[in-house]
């Protein structure tokens, strides 16, 4: 009988705190956006070559930000109404954008900072570092693999600045693409979409 009352008592102590794990950390981003955005960032790649100088490269990387922008906040807005999370009023939600857009802010100034020095073949490796940054800072309120999905896209970050600039948008393919892709897929499998 007091193996019992033990027993019941363990599992009673380990929903208690994997409620409030979940109600502390930010889970409703969208794996499915992610493969998604993943998907957008492997055409936009195609499409728009090695990266250069020229407007034209740089527009087409900032339209796939923006889609991918609207992908995530989509499919994230979606996936926490079916969880029955609120995101405008959760703090947790609060805290994951609190850290989150500092690295954000920091890249989409240095993006004409960059273009101005005619070092747009390098924005790759400042995109992917920073946006990784974003991941680990944001991530500490969420998932425990967004951190993990962050220091990967910061790898390739590093990886960005230490090979040919003409291979940037294969590796943003690689980042934004593949990283997406694998991620979201694990994410929808394991945290409910």
């Amino acid at each position: 009988m007091a193996e019992s009352i033990q027993a019941h008592a363990a599992d009673d102590l380990r929903y208690i705190r994997d409620a409030m794990a979940r109600a502390s950390a930010f889970t409703a981003l969208p794996g499915w956006g992610g493969v998604a955005m993943g998907a957008t960032a492997i055409a936009t790649a195609v499409v728009s070559g090695p990266p250069d100088d020229t407007r034209r490269w740089l527009a087409l990387w900032l339209a796939d930000a923006l889609v991918a922008a609207a992908i995530g906040l989509v499919t994230m807005t979606r996936k926490a109404r079916r969880l029955g999370t609120p995101i405008a009023s959760a703090k947790p939600a609060y805290r994951f954008a609190l850290a989150y857009a500092p690295p954000l802010v920091a890249g989409i100034i240095l993006t004409p900072v960059f273009v101005s020095l005619q070092a747009s073949a390098r924005l790759p490796g400042c995109w992917l570092l920073l946006y990784g940054a974003a991941l680990v800072s944001g991530g500490a309120s969420s998932l425990r693999i967004v951190p993990l999905m962050g220091v990967a896209f910061m790898a390739l970050g590093v990886i960005a600045f230490g090979t040919p600039s003409a291979w940037g948008h294969w590796l943003l393919a690689i980042g934004f693409g593949g990283l997406h892709i694998g991620f979201g897929l694990a994410i929808a499998r394991r945290y409910g979409g």
